[in-house]
């Protein structure tokens, strides 16, 4: 199977970004049987026909209700099926009761879309003024957040079938070598971070505000899967000294040795073409903030701070292995350049947690329930994944989970 990203992804036509990113997401469901959409793997994870209805609710209860006239909803009940945490709009279905949800089947859900999709039209076909189109590109950047999260749930559903089937046919990776490590040297001081100018950005990322950095150095690339095993060989998951205390009771009670979707031998793993031999090149990937710490430990470094991450990014262009369904896989680091890696292959963990910037504001309404009820028992990750749409993240991204979260593709870049 092959799926490309065309233009029109990034295109400032917005009726043709919305009818792209769209397609992108029925392109992404449609591999999966009726059966393969149904199901929900855990209460973190949802059915693949979730997302898709969810993404369409979003457009119709935002979009469409309130703006277009004589627009009619296409089922009375979806508002709460497919209602995610908007608590202001009406009390959601449960998560993790998702996957009990057998009705409305595949075909229903297509038309649910198509039906938006039309409407959509309609409003779009008069140029929208300012706030309208910002809330038409919120909704698109929203699906494309959940398009990101379809491809992580089914690889996790599909893991926990014994048969081991696949998402997509592709051939297994070819040995390669990552470059070797170096470090980037920063002098620190008075910085600025966050979202500034034009273009869109999520209200998380603002306002822009000053940072002291201390003198700090971040690796040139990312940790990979040979170096992790060195980590393992030397005890990594049975050392509690490594850990934090939340951390080591987390590997206790779950049995972790290894980075989810790794079998018991390290020789294997878990993709979405199935199981694959471990690349030692490729970035490790599938590891929680708990296991990145305890491996930064290890080696004698720590975990950049998200200002670190940021100062660096900021000067590099939002370049790297975004989603493309030919790969679906983080790459090895090769090449001079440096750093590299800031972008695409795997989610980067940060040191920081998930805490609202200085003078942050909520918007008002139900859309100020997106980011800032989440600012709570979270860390910071940046710079996007293997899985992430093109043109969908840049410096000041600012991606959150919870310290135990293993299923996004997560992995390490060390600070010193």
């Amino acid at each position: 199977m092959t799926i490309t990203t065309p233009d029109a992804l990034a295109s400032p036509d917005l009726p043709l970004r919305y009818k792209a990113v769209r397609e992108l997401t029925e392109d992404l469901a449609a591999p999966l049987s009726a059966e393969d959409q149904s199901i929900q793997s855990m209460p973190d994870a949802s059915p693949t026909k979730w997302h898709r209805a969810h993404t369409t609710w979003f457009f119709e209860t935002f979009l469409l209700q309130p703006h277009l006239r004589d627009y009619h909803v296409f089922h009375p009940q979806f508002g709460y099926l497919f209602n995610s945490y908007y608590e202001t709009v009406g009390t959601p279905h449960p998560r993790p009761e998702r996957g009990m949800i057998s009705r409305p089947g595949i075909e229903e859900v297509k038309a649910y879309r198509q039906h938006v999709d039309a409407g959509m039209e309609r409003l779009l076909t008069d140029k929208p003024g300012d706030d309208l189109a910002a809330l038409v590109e919120l909704g698109l950047q929203h699906e494309q957040q959940h398009q990101e999260l379809l491809l992580m749930d089914i690889k996790h559903a599909l893991w926990q079938n014994p048969l081991q089937p696949s998402y997509a046919d592709l051939p297994p990776p070819k040995p390669t070598t990552a470059a070797s490590l170096s470090w980037i040297e920063h002098p620190g001081g008075l910085i600025e971070i966050g979202h500034a100018g034009t273009g869109f950005a999520y209200d998380n990322e603002t306002p822009r505000h000053k940072v002291w950095c201390e003198p700090f150095a971040l690796a040139n690339r990312l940790v990979t899967n040979g170096e992790w095993k060195a980590f393992i060989e030397d005890g990594g998951y049975q050392r509690p000294e490594l850990w934090l205390s939340e951390g080591w009771a987390t590997v206790q009670e779950q049995g972790w040795k290894a980075p989810l979707y790794w079998d018991h031998t390290g020789d294997e793993a878990f993709t979405l073409a199935g199981p694959q031999a471990i690349d030692p090149a490729q970035p490790v990937s599938h590891v929680s903030y708990f296991e990145a710490d305890a491996y930064a430990t290890w080696a004698g470094h720590r975990l950049p701070r998200e200002s670190e991450w940021e100062c660096v990014a900021a000067a590099l262009p939002t370049e790297g292995a975004f989603l493309n369904q030919t790969r679906l896989r983080p790459q090895p680091a090769q090449g001079k350049q440096s750093p590299m890696q800031m972008f695409g292959d795997v989610w980067e963990w940060t040191a920081s947690s998930y805490l609202p910037y200085p003078g942050y504001q909520p918007p008002k309404g139900a859309i100020g329930e997106y980011n800032g009820k989440f600012m709570v028992n979270q860390h910071v990750l940046r710079g996007g994944s293997c899985v992430t749409p093109p043109h969908h993240v840049r410096a000041t991204y600012r991606n959150f989970f919870g310290a135990n979260a293993r299923w996004a593709f997560s992995g390490v870049r060390l600070a010193t």
